[in-house]
């Protein structure tokens, strides 16, 4: 059935049915919710091409994310991304996912935006200072911010207060008897990595313990950063008794190295990830982990949030923060050493 078919069912004209299929403010919500039911009952959807070309819309959302070959990613993150799919699909719309650039971290976005391929942007692994969300501020592009940034002005984001979930976990593994406990943890141009490092100095701070810069250790946000980042730990001298994670890419690749190094977890050496790792990671643990939200959940929200910044909401109205809470596995113990 095409449009013109729906509206001479109706008794309307060709534009009010489009106007009421669109969402248009001007049409009632008595004639929009009947056109609604007529075009549902007889299978209608509209052309997206020409959807596009009325409403000027594209009714997709876009994510610029890293996509490399050797490594398998983020699991937690792909969890998230498919909460926004699911809840974009609630909404009639679809998600792009586009592989970020090695060269121009800008240039997808430029791409993006240019071609009017999306009505908004979700930013993910937000930067301190990070220039993307800069440029879709200055381009009016609608934009949802995974993470905070210290770009000043007021914009739509959802965050974790990681600075205090890592004082948590630091508190924790003092309880336990540790004095040497390192951060392992992502590229330092990252926001959460900063909160992490805040959080990590002042609870040891607070416990009277000082901070050894061999065990402050970052690495790139993947498993063989944090194998690396781990095995540069066990080679300290002393090495540590516990480590802290504050991102679950790395996580897996720590873990992975105190499992080549025959190094027993839990008891060795104490480990506590931020977000965790998925059950079936790594088969006999349940790590002790810093847990803020359910993955769909997260994804879920980043999408109400873009939904109502499209909708005119003011950004200071959408900013959602979680605090962390430490959840108890088997994967740290009392120092033995």
């Amino acid at each position: 059935m095409t449009l013109k078919d729906l509206a001479h069912q109706l008794g309307m004209s060709r534009t009010t049915v489009s106007r009421a299929l669109n969402g248009y403010p001007e049409v009632s919500e008595r004639t929009r919710a009947r056109v609604i039911a007529a075009a549902a009952s007889v299978g209608y959807r509209p052309n997206p091409v020409a959807r596009h070309l009325a409403t000027g819309r594209a009714h997709a959302i876009g994510i610029i994310y890293p996509l490399i070959a050797h490594d398998p990613g983020d699991p937690y993150f792909l969890e998230v991304v498919s909460g926004m799919n699911m809840a974009l699909e609630h909404a009639d719309m679809d998600l792009i996912i586009v592989s970020d650039s090695s060269t121009d971290e800008l240039r997808p976005y430029e791409r993006m935006s240019e071609k009017r391929r999306v009505d908004g942007m979700v930013v993910a692994r937000t930067k301190l200072n990070d220039p993307r969300l800069q440029y879709l501020a200055n381009v009016r592009i609608p934009f949802v911010a995974y993470g905070r940034s210290l770009m000043p002005g007021p914009y739509a984001w959802v965050d974790f207060d990681t600075e205090a979930g890592v004082r948590q976990a630091v508190e924790r593994l003092v309880s336990l008897g540790h004095r040497r406990i390192a951060l392992l943890n992502g590229p330092s141009e990252l926001h959460f990595v900063a909160q992490a490092r805040k959080g990590h100095v002042a609870a040891m701070a607070a416990a009277g313990l000082p901070v050894d810069a061999q065990y402050m250790v970052e690495g790139p946000l993947n498993r063989g950063g944090g194998y690396e980042a781990m095995t540069h730990l066990l080679s300290c001298n002393p090495r540590p008794t516990a480590v802290i994670v504050d991102n679950p890419a790395c996580g897996a690749g720590a873990v992975r190295a105190l499992v080549d190094a025959r190094v027993r977890v839990g008891s060795e050496m104490s480990i506590i990830i931020n977000d965790g790792l998925l059950p079936d990671t790594l088969m006999g643990y349940k790590f002790t982990a810093l847990q803020s939200a359910v993955p769909h959940e997260v994804g879920a929200t980043i999408i109400e949030l873009m939904l109502a910044v499209l909708n005119g909401e003011p950004p200071r109205r959408l900013q959602v923060l979680w605090r962390p809470r430490l959840e108890i596995g088997n994967s740290d113990g009392p120092c033995i050493s």
